[in-house]
């Protein structure tokens, strides 16, 4: 199944979670994975030494759910602040024995999810030259791939960002060499990063404060969860303003000299 189409809507099993009317959502076994940025294989690995519930399952295939999602989160999270997977799986044992499990994942999940909401698109290697033609050189392909514009499993390629994709497309058509956008992405990202650094140094320095967020009470999650949903839009405006008045003053002193120079 493909999504190769730039503007299309992926159909259900192509990387979206799945929603029904009344239902909570659910991911199939390889879409929480790109979720959770885990590889597939992690999951059963994960189940089989306890840190992780395993599915529900319906016949053959195997529901994953937003509760997963956030665990794996937090295991990732934990691998890399150095714990070792049994170390893991003592802290949320020791979690789930005081009650704690469901308050810290329930938290997590809040201050984790709406920050992204793009859909993946998938299509194989040889849809992917077609839409980009002789500007996606298998040396471009592989440096998007670091910079995780895309992933790889053999001949499929699966852009996370359907929005980054149609940008990408746009600035090919326009003349615009795959090399440099990739430059150009590369600088964004790493002020993108530097950009939520502030912004997540500011939000646990002064709502959720020194002691982190151990030993909290119903009402200090209550307050993080209310704080989080706030910061949402107001981080994503402040940027968006903010470069907005900056490409204005770029383009208005680029024009400027253009002109002057055609005296």
């Amino acid at each position: 199944m493909s999504s190769s189409r730039v503007g299309t809507t992926p159909s259900a099993g192509e990387g979206a979670p799945h929603r029904e009317s009344g239902h909570p959502v659910r991911y199939r076994r390889e879409e929480v994975a790109l979720a959770a940025g885990v590889k597939v294989r992690n999951l059963r690995y994960y189940q089989e030494r306890g840190l992780l519930p395993p599915p529900v399952r319906e016949g053959r295939i195997a529901w994953y759910s937003d509760d997963h999602l956030a665990r794996l989160r937090l295991i990732s999270d934990l691998l890399g602040r150095g714990y070792t997977v049994n170390g893991i799986a003592e802290l949320l044992r020791a979690w789930e024995e005081g009650g704690g499990i469901g308050r810290l994942l329930g938290l997590e999940r809040e201050m984790t999810r709406g920050w992204v909401r793009e859909d993946p698109v998938t299509m194989t290697v040889a849809e992917l030259r077609a839409l980009f033609g002789p500007a996606a050189t298998p040396q471009d392909t592989r440096r998007a791939a670091a910079l995780r514009y895309v992933t790889i499993d053999g001949d499929t390629v699966t852009f996370p960002s359907r929005g980054l994709l149609e940008a990408t497309v746009t600035l090919v058509r326009q003349g615009v060499p795959l090399t440099a956008i990739l430059d150009a992405g590369d600088f964004v990202q790493t002020q993108a990063a530097a950009l939520a650094d502030r912004f997540v140094g500011l939000f646990r320095l002064h709502v959720i404060g020194p002691d982190g967020l151990e030993h909290l009470s119903a009402t200090q999650v209550q307050h993080i969860t209310d704080a989080v949903a706030a910061l949402r839009p107001v981080a994503g405006e402040v940027v968006a303003a903010e470069f907005a008045r900056a490409m204005a003053r770029r383009v208005k002193a680029e024009v400027a000299e253009m002109l002057r120079t055609q005296r």
